[in-house]
């Protein structure tokens, strides 16, 4: 997912970390241009496979917006 992800019109940064310390954790840290660009991409083809079989593949998931402080 991450690779289609980056080319989408408001991506700005798509990463998929991994734990050092626990190698089963993994982070993924997105940041997008705008609300409506993420809502855009949650519509693709890529996400709704993805978010069709994550539940199977996750223990857990958090999910939080942030904005940038200058």
């Amino acid at each position: 997912m991450v690779a289609p992800t980056r080319r989408e019109e408001g991506c700005i940064n798509y990463e998929l970390h991994r734990n050092a310390d626990a190698p089963g954790t993994l982070l993924l840290h997105e940041v997008w241009a705008s609300r409506e660009h993420h809502q855009t991409h949650m519509q693709t083809p890529h996400f709704l496979r993805w978010n069709a079989r994550k539940d199977a593949l996750l223990a857990s998931r958090d999910a939080t917006f942030w904005k940038l402080i200058l």
